[in-house]
C-alpha cells in the first residue's frame, strides 16, 4: 500500500522551475543577474512572495524575532519535533537564481507534493526562510544560540541598524533570544543547495552526499621590513618586505597543495608605500585555510608558522599573524548521508560524496540538531556569479532526492507516543 502512495508523489518540476524565474524577477539586474540583499526592499518582495507560495502549499507561515520566514506544515503526531528543510533568498550584490532560492523553493515543491495527496508525515514539516546569511548568518545563528550580544556587528551592507532590519521584516531585536531552539524542538535538517563549485560536474555524478561544511579560519599576516631607496640600497642590503611576502605566498601554496581536502589562498595584499622607486617596507595580505578536520587545520596552522620563521629570517624581516574568523567544521549527520545515498540508488541517480567548502545555514543548525546537506551540480562550477547555472533536470532530482530523504528520515526518527 505505502509503496504505491509513494509511487504516485511527485515534485512538479514545471511549476519549481518557474518559480525560480519569477523570484529571480524580484531584484534582477540589467545582466541577467539579481540583488537581492538581506532586508532590502527586494528581499522584503520576495519575503512576501515565499509567503504566499507556503500557505498555497498547504503551510501555516510565522516569523521569529530574527526575522526567519518559517512555513510549517502539519504532521500526524503535530507535537512531535518537526523535520526541518530550508536554505535562504537573500543574495550577495551580484548573484545568480539558485544559491539559497533552490533549497528554499525546493522545499515548498515537497510540501505542495505531499499536500496534492492530503498526504502528511509523522512529524510536522517546516521550510525556513533563514535571515541574511551572505552577510552575517544573524537567522541560523540565531537559532543555534550562537548569536553575539553586540547589535553593531549587524548592521546592513548600508550601514541601517539591525533594530530597524529586522522590524521591518517582522523580527524583533530586543526578543531575538526566543529565536533560539533547543535540540528537543528540531528531529533533523536537511538543506538542498546546488554545489557551487566543479566537483559534481568534473566527477559526472548527478547529486552531491556532503559529508560535512569545512572548517573556516581565516588570518592577517603583516610583514615589517624597511622601506628605502630603489635605486641607491644594494640588494644584499634590503629588508624588503614584498620578497619575503612573496615567498610566504608561494610557501601557503605549496602547503595546500599537498594531498588532501585542505584549501589554502591569499587573496588581500596591500603594500607600503605602493610606490615604485621605493622597497616595500611592509605588506600586509590574507590568509584563508578550510578543512573537514580541526587536526589537519592544525597542522597546516602549524607547517605555515614554521614557514613564516624561515622566511623572516632569510629576509631580515618580520612576520606577525592574528586571527580574524574561526568557524568550527560542521561533520553531517551519518544516518542522513546515508539515507540520503540510500534515496539516489532507489531513484537509479548516480552520487558521491563530497564536503562543502562554502558556508551554508546547515553549519549553525549542526550544533543543535542531525544536519545533512544534498548537493546538485553548477554548471562550470560558477556560483555567486549571474552565469551560475543549475538544469532543470538537476533541479527536479534534487527536490526528488529531498522529498524521498524526508519520507526515510520521518520513519527513522521515531515519535515518541
Amino acid at each position: 500500500m505505502v509503496a504505491s502512495v509513494v509511487s504516485t508523489l511527485a515534485i512538479n518540476g514545471d511549476r519549481l522551475m518557474a518559480m525560480i524565474r519569477q523570484l529571480a524577477q524580484l531584484g534582477a539586474l540589467p545582466n541577467g543577474g539579481v540583488q537581492r540583499l538581506a532586508f532590502s526592499e527586494a528581499d522584503g518582495q520576495a519575503r512576501a512572495l515565499v509567503s504566499r507560495w507556503m500557505v498555497a502549499a498547504g503551510m501555516t507561515v510565522q516569523t521569529d524575532p530574527a526575522g526567519n520566514l518559517i512555513g510549517r506544515y502539519v504532521g500526524r503526531f503535530d507535537d512531535a519535533p518537526p523535520l526541518m528543510t530550508g536554505s535562504h533568498i537573500d543574495t550577495v550584490p551580484n548573484a545568480g537564481h539558485y544559491d539559497g532560492t533552490y533549497g528554499v523553493l525546493a522545499g515548498i515543491a515537497v510540501v505542495a507534493a505531499l499536500s496534492a495527496h492530503d498526504r502528511h508525515l509523522d512529524h510536522p514539516l517546516e521550510v525556513v526562510v533563514f535571515a541574511d546569511e551572505e552577510r552575517t548568518m544573524i537567522g541560523c545563528k540565531a537559532m543555534a544560540g550562537q548569536l553575539l550580544p553586540d547589535a553593531e556587528l549587524y548592521r546592513s551592507r548600508s550601514h541601517e541598524s539591525i533594530q530597524d532590519c529586522l522590524a521591518r521584516a517582522g523580527g524583533d531585536w530586543a526578543a531575538i533570544a526566543q529565536a533560539q531552539r533547543s535540540p528537543a524542538s528540531i528531529a533533523a535538517f536537511v538543506e538542498l543547495h546546488v554545489e557551487q563549485g566543479p566537483v559534481l560536474t568534473s566527477a559526472d555524478q548527478q547529486i552531491g552526499v556532503v559529508t560535512g561544511i569545512v572548517g573556516q579560519q581565516r588570518y592577517w599576516i603583516t610583514v615589517t621590513g624597511q622601506s628605502s631607496h630603489a635605486g641607491t640600497t644594494p640588494m644584499p642590503m634590503r629588508q624588503d618586505a614584498l620578497v619575503a611576502a612573496a615567498q610566504l605566498v608561494l610557501a601557503i601554496n605549496r602547503i595546500g597543495s599537498q594531498p588532501g581536502d585542505q584549501v589554502a589562498t591569499v587573496g588581500r595584499m596591500e603594500l607600503h608605500p605602493n610606490v615604485p622607486n621605493s622597497i616595500p617596507g611592509q605588506v600586509e595580505m590574507s590568509l584563508d585555510l578550510r578543512d573537514l578536520s580541526t587536526g589537519r587545520l592544525r597542522h597546516l596552522l602549524f607547517e605555515i608558522q614554521q614557514e613564516i620563521a624561515a622566511i623572516a629570517a632569510a629576509t631580515g624581516t618580520q612576520i606577525a599573524m592574528v586571527e580574524r574568523l574561526h568557524n568550527e567544521p560542521a561533520p553531517a549527520n551519518s544516518h542522513i548521508q546515508a539515507a540520503i545515498a540510500q534515496v539516489c540508488d532507489d531513484l537509479q541517480l548516480s552520487h558521491c560524496a563530497l564536503p562543502s567548502r562554502a558556508s551554508h545555514d546547515a553549519q549553525e543548525l549542526s550544533r543543535i540538531t542531525d544536519m545533512g546537506m544534498i548537493f546538485v551540480p553548477s554548471e562550470g562550477g560558477i556560483s555567486h556569479a549571474e552565469t551560475e547555472y543549475t538544469s532543470p533536470q538537476d533541479c527536479l532530482n534534487g527536490a526528488t532526492v529531498l522529498l524521498h530523504t524526508l519520507l526515510r528520515l520521518d520513519q527513522h526518527y521515531h515519535c515518541h507516543h
